[in-house]
Order: structure tokens, then sequence, then C-alpha cells
């Protein structure tokens, strides 16, 4: 997410391994870093630590298996400026306790990193990264599965998926996961590590880009040591998008450690009816979606695509090409939310809860493993209670 709105941000090193498609197969060992991306910045890697597999047994596979439904921590880590940025509140312990006692069990925390960062050496800012230590510790402590990522941080990634950024793109992202795998490698494996958030991608030539980036991520990790050698990493397909991801994304990042690599993308469709704030001259929002949700008094806002067969249809693509194959899948976007426009307001809090609990079966039938976008809307972060009920039971009706 970009703004402080419901709307989601629309947003090898040359060499990758490409998936059989019989068999997951093994990865290789990751390439060299380029003389370009150890050349723009200093290396962050001065305190790398002999591999240690103390609480890092689970692969993959197994790690996905343990979570049942996820929860972000939508426009706060990643907003401008500070936590605070778009007006919510500082993170708390309470907070995510509460989130746990709701019924989720996974976390994903948002995170900006290149405004808290010196843009001539790439370093960090040592409270940002200890407050972000704390948020995670929050979570682990707690039992919490967390997937801490480089989320849209400007655009400096995501933005930029083309051979002429490449080399400085590379620096960056090393640079980055230097710092933060370092400075989060004592947690077990609760903490996930995530590449990037919805990298900008429309053809074959910028996926080779963006998996340059995802190898240069693994290689980074891997290389601090320590948990950091076999912790889960999470890579996201072209724009996040599932057909896109499906018909592009042909490769995964090599990995010195077997099984522990798993795909994200995000789901917001159809977009008139989940995040659309307008009409457009191409399309307007719609109100209702799905089967007797749609309104027999507002017929104009009633959908024109997207609704159950497409989503089971998109949710199968990934099952087939990486659950099927023992390669994860995490769903770390999806939603849709009410609004007060419609002239058939009944009908329209129906659908959007009959989408929630869809989407959510579908997604786990399917072996995705959700998590919900929330930007503070559902629930009252200063005041850890629930402001939108029916969809919290949506959630929870749909993950069981």
């Amino acid at each position: 997410m970009l703004k402080p709105v419901l709307l989601c941000a629309w947003t090898i090193f040359s060499a990758v391994l490409l998936i059989n498609t019989n068999a997951r197969g093994a990865f290789k060992k990751p390439i060299k870093d380029t003389a370009v991306a150890r050349a723009i910045y200093p290396s962050y890697n001065t305190s790398p630590k002999a591999p240690d597999i103390t609480g890092m047994g689970n692969t993959a596979v197994q790690q996905a298996a343990l979570i049942k439904i996820g929860w972000n921590i939508g426009n706060t880590m990643e907003a401008p400026g500070s936590e605070t940025g778009w007006g919510n509140p500082l993170i708390t312990e309470d907070y995510i306790k509460f989130i746990k006692q709701i019924g989720f069990n996974a976390i994903r925390i948002p995170c900006a990193w290149d405004q808290y960062a010196d843009k001539k050496s790439a370093k960090i800012q040592d409270a940002w990264l200890n407050r972000v230590k704390q948020v995670v510790g929050y979570c682990v402590k707690n039992d919490m599965y967390v997937l801490l990522n480089i989320h849209w941080d400007g655009g400096w990634l995501e933005n930029n998926c083309t051979p002429v950024k490449k080399d400085a793109v590379n620096a960056k992202q090393r640079a980055y996961w230097e710092q933060i795998a370092t400075v989060m490698r004592d947690f077990d494996g609760h903490l996930m590590f995530a590449s990037a958030n919805e990298p900008a991608i429309t053809d074959a030539s910028q996926m080779s880009v963006l998996l340059s980036y995802h190898q240069t991520f693994v290689n980074a990790v891997r290389a601090t040591g320590g948990r950091n050698t076999y912790r889960v990493l999470v890579v996201q397909g072209p724009s996040t998008d599932i057909k896109k991801t499906n018909d592009l994304m042909s490769g995964l990042p090599a990995d010195q450690v077997a099984d522990r690599l798993m795909v994200e993308v995000h789901y917001y469709s159809p977009f008139n009816f989940c995040i659309m704030e307008k009409d457009q001259s191409w399309g307007r929002m719609f109100y209702y979606w799905g089967s007797g949700h749609h309104s027999l008094s507002d017929t104009s806002r009633n959908p024109t695509y997207g609704e159950e067969a497409e989503v089971r249809n998109a949710f199968q693509l990934m099952k087939t090409k990486y659950v099927d194959r023992g390669i994860p899948v995490l769903m770390g976007e999806y939603g849709a939310y009410r609004r007060t426009t419609p002239k058939d307001l009944t009908t329209h809090n129906e659908a959007v809860d009959y989408w929630i609990k869809f989407t959510t079966q579908q997604a786990i039938a399917n072996g995705l493993k959700p998590f919900f976008w929330d930007i503070g809307v559902a629930i009252d972060r200063r005041n850890n209670k629930t402001l939108d009920q029916p969809t919290i039971d949506a959630l929870m009706a749909g993950s069981h």
C-alpha cells in the first residue's frame, strides 16, 4: 500500500534457477555479488556468524502449514516521515496481543527503510533498525509468525525494475538487507523476510531484472549467517499479480539451503469492487459482488467481471505452479472494503462480507496463506477494540 487510503499501490544478477515443471529440483548455490554492487556502498556484513539451525528447523512448507491467517499492519512502519506519518499510533505489544486474541497467528509488517538511510552510504539509522526490531519482538514473543519486508519505500526498487537501474538498485538492495538481516539475525524461525512489495513489471526483460533483485536479497541475508542461514525467505511475483506471476515468473533465486523459499502475490479483484475509489472513463465502481449478492434496485453497480469463478481460477494457477510442487504461496495482501455511498447499502455490506469469506476460503483451499490488508479501519489500534466486527467475523469464518 502506498498512501493512507484503501487503494493498493499498483504499483539476475543474471543467473536464476528455472523451476523444474515436474519437481522442485535442487537450488544452486547463489552467485557472487558483482563488482558494481560491491563498489557503490560499503559492505555491511561486518559480523557474519557460523550457521545456526537452532529454532530454524522448519522448511518453507512446514512453516506455511503453521500459518492460519495473517494480518497487515498497514500505513504504519512504511508511512512517510515516521511510523505515525499517516495518522496511525505507534505499534504496541498490546495491539499484537489483541490481533492474536481475535484469531490471527501471523503479522505482515510493511516497512520503509530508504527514508531512514544516508543517501551516500545507504547506512540505515540505528534508531529505526532498533524500533523495527522491537516491533518484530512483540510478534515473536507472542508466538506470531511475522513477515518483514521492504515496502514501497519511495519506489526505489519497485518502480525501477529496468536494465538501466539494475546495478544501482542491486547495490542498495544488498546494503539494506545486510543491515536488516544482521540486526534481526537472532530471531528464530517465526520471522520471515520478504524481498520487496509490489515490483512493477510488464515484460520478461523487467522480470529478469526483478529476479536479480531477489537473488541479491537471498545472497545478502544468507551471507550474514547464524539463523539467517536457514530463515524462510519470500520473493514477490511481478506486480504481485497472479496472472503475471503465472506467465512471467519462470524461475526462483538460487539458494544455498534447500526448501526455504516462498512466493508472494496479492489479490484485490475485481478492482472495481475491492478498492476502486471513483468512477473512471474505462469503468464504474462495483458495489455488489457474488452469487446472491447482486442488487435488484441498483443494477448499474453490479459486477461485470471477476466473480467466484475468477477467484477459483486465479488461486488454482498458484496451486498448480507452486503449491503442488512444494513452494508455498503467501497472499500477502488482499481485501474488499465498505463504502457509504451505495443505494442498496444492506446488499453492499453483505457482498463485502461474502467476498472476504469466500476469498479467504478459496485461498486456503488452494494452499495460499492469506494476510488481510488493514490500515486501522477494522481494528482501533489506540484502544485495541474491533471497529468492523462483520469483517473480522468473515475472516474468521473463511479461515476455518
